[in-house]
């Protein structure tokens, strides 16, 4: 079987966790790695290529331009700011090239709805780098919340992701400059709750979005400030509410809590699972195991059943088919349309400490 060749535009670190996947996928390769500085794109492949060997190791490029132009890759993998990846996501449309684009995948949902359109005009795949969504957990997930009794009709929704960073790395990390992820935290992890509470709900929208940027920093060098607290409240049209936090201010946590007319469920991990072989959620107070294999605890992320390996992999398979997913580009406009509500109700009271 031919094999999707992925180029890399960057040396980012969430790189190296799908360089792993795309490994283990068994339907993909890695064969370009771009860096506006060639040598770290070379070290990068010589780095990568000791931990998850390819049988031709990955050509290293000085520019990005030189990647989408290359005759040997077939998709690009977009982990830029997300300052810069609407450019580069047209350019590689126009190139022909399959496209997997980080989260947020754009500034707002203007530029997200131009990425889709460039790549169904190229015809070529686009999908966020949403790793949860291809969790073998998924679809026993779906089936619980839409067999109308375990769960019923759904009333509430709570969700949690947070993490811990240190403020004095704020002028210096990324996520806190404004000209390259102008949204903060509410991008780099609202994301994801945005996404579950959309996807529970089947992808209705919500009528009224409520929402309070609790604390904002700035990285200084004149920068406007960014969210680094936040919290929303999403009211649909069924009387259904869900509610959502993110922040860098709290220590570690990413869960889901779904409340409906007949029962309750509850996912401690869904961003990343605590183990890649037992998927493991809750369903009124019975334990739920959702096995990809006969083994137990905690595996390394490259394993063959992650969701890592299972976004690559569905990827792959979608590209191969020669047919396009419109749910992907659908789930990934929908999320930033939510995001963009958030920000707008956000900064109608913006309080900077």
């Amino acid at each position: 079987m031919k094999k999707l060749r992925f180029g890399f535009l960057s040396t980012a670190n969430i790189g190296r966790k799908n360089w792993k996947s795309i490994h283990d996928s068994g339907n993909a390769v890695v064969t370009a790695i771009a860096s506006r500085d060639v040598a770290k794109a070379q070290k990068f492949i010589e780095d990568m290529q000791k931990e998850a060997p390819f049988e031709t190791a990955p050509t290293a490029f000085g520019s990005y331009e030189e990647l989408i132009a290359s005759p040997n890759v077939d998709a690009v993998y977009v982990p830029l700011p997300t300052g810069m990846r609407k450019e580069w996501v047209l350019r590689a449309a126009a190139a022909g090239k399959h496209v997997i684009c980080e989260k947020p995948c754009g500034i707002n949902a203007a530029q997200v709805q131009e990425m889709i359109a460039a790549c169904e005009k190229n015809r070529v795949q686009f999908m966020d780098g949403v790793m949860f969504m291809h969790s073998a957990r998924m679809p026993e997930l779906r089936r619980i919340l839409d067999d109308g009794k375990s769960i019923g009709t759904i009333k509430r929704i709570t969700t949690n992701f947070s993490f811990r960073m240190d403020e004095n790395v704020y002028d210096t990390n990324i996520r806190i400059n404004s000209q390259m992820e102008p949204a903060g935290c509410l991008g780099d992890l609202g994301w994801y709750n945005i996404r579950i509470i959309l996807w529970a709900m089947n992808w209705k929208m919500p009528r009224t979005v409520r929402a309070d940027a609790l604390a904002e920093r700035s990285a200084g060098r004149g920068l406007a400030p960014v969210p680094v607290d936040f919290s929303g409240e999403l009211i649909f049209d069924d009387q259904t509410s869900a509610s959502f936090y993110c922040t860098f201010r709290a220590q570690y946590q990413n869960w889901v809590h779904i409340s409906g007319q007949a029962g309750w469920l509850f996912v401690p991990d869904f961003v990343h699972e605590r183990s890649n072989h037992e998927h493991v959620f809750e369903v009124n107070q019975k334990p739920v195991a959702v096995k990809g294999c006969n083994c137990r605890g905690k595996h390394d992320e490259g394993q063959e059943f992650s969701q890592h390996v299972n976004m690559m992999r569905n990827f792959a398979n979608q590209a191969a088919s020669g047919k396009l997913n419109k749910e992907w580009p659908m789930w990934a406009l929908k999320t930033q349309q939510v995001v963009d509500e958030c920000l707008d109700s956000a900064k109608k009271h913006w309080v900077t400490e």
